[in-house]
């Protein structure tokens, strides 16, 4: 049917038709990287659905991105809100040693971050041994949601310094889920986020510093993690020596919740903080989750320009090299 047309047309209109045709098009926008996603271990699902890197892999060949930035689940076995586990540390050295055999399956296409509790006793330590590891070495992830980290708490501010410097003496880089714990009722805003500003990217001068889902914990219904999050692009504007080396993911972000009365605010805080700092990210694929192909899809909804997505789309993380 395309040839009849095209027969339909002068000799001038036919020659300028099948250059059309010919013209190559412009590549579909979609992320180098997803720098925000999990696998869901035999141990951490006794019985049920395993999520492993050749999964993961496959998500990622549908959604045709290239690599994905995986976060070690280590630091569930220290939740405090959960029932307590048996050998806890055990458990974790185990959750981050099966994270790295995994990703060593794929050298091309993943890397991996180990995690842990910061509070805990063994904390130090298990950075110290997974900086020891060629895989797990690259950087550190800590769920301060999970972990039931106060930002306002002396006592665990102090901790918290402690152990940044010790992922910024190893050279790793952190991710850190900063909302603090939903479940809880933990209170959270501006203020948490002034601390993490003022005593704890000072402790972590030399590395990169992600902070996932623009600071809250998915969707974007939060009122209290946009103020958060307003505090680090007020710091970006008045340019901040502190911010140099910070990122943030909008992992789940878009897609989760009641999202979508809230897309031009969203659109609105990616360009303040500046395109250059964001990161495409979609979290665990398993179950029910948001895949990375339908993830990247419902951040495509937001009223971004198409040279913003594909600035975000072609950012690349110290980190991931």
């Amino acid at each position: 049917m395309r040839t009849e047309a095209l027969g339909s047309l002068g000799s001038v209109g036919l020659g300028l038709a099948l250059i059309a045709l010919q013209a190559p098009q412009p590549a579909a926008i979609v992320p180098l990287a997803d720098y925000h996603q999990h696998l869901l271990s035999p141990a951490r699902s006794p019985g049920g659905e395993v999520f492993d890197a050749a999964g993961l892999v496959e998500l990622l060949d549908a959604a045709s991105i290239r690599q994905a930035l995986v976060l070690s689940l280590a630091y569930q076995y220290g939740n405090p809100n959960r029932p307590p586990v048996e050998d806890e540390y055990g458990r974790v050295k185990a959750e981050n040693d099966w994270t790295s055999e995994q990703v060593a399956r794929f050298p091309d296409r993943l890397r991996a971050f180990c995690s842990v509790n910061p509070l805990k006793d063994y904390a130090l330590d298990e950075i110290a041994r997974c900086a020891k590891d060629a895989r797990l070495r690259r950087g550190l992830k800590m769920h301060f949601g999970n972990s039931d980290v106060q930002l306002l708490n002396e006592s665990h501010i102090a901790r918290l310094r402690t152990v940044f410097r010790a992922a910024n003496d190893h050279r790793m880089a952190i991710i850190v889920h900063m909302r603090s714990t939903v479940s809880q009722k933990r209170a959270y805003g501006a203020d948490h986020a002034r601390a993490f500003l003022n005593e704890l990217l000072p402790a972590a001068p030399d590395v990169s510093v992600q902070i996932a889902h623009l600071t809250g914990a998915g969707g974007y219904e939060d009122t209290a993690a946009d103020e958060a999050l307003q505090v680090f692009i007020d710091a970006i504007a008045k340019r901040d020596p502190r911010m140099a080396r910070v990122y943030f993911d909008v992992s789940g972000v878009a897609g989760l919740g009641d999202w979508k009365p809230k897309a031009a605010l969203i659109a609105s805080r990616i360009r303040a903080l500046g395109l250059d700092r964001v990161l495409y990210g979609s979290d665990g694929g398993w179950g029910d989750n948001p895949k990375p192909k339908q993830a990247w899809a419902s951040f495509r909804e937001l009223p971004l320009t198409e040279a913003e997505f594909r600035t975000i789309a072609n950012n690349v993380a110290p980190y991931l090299n």
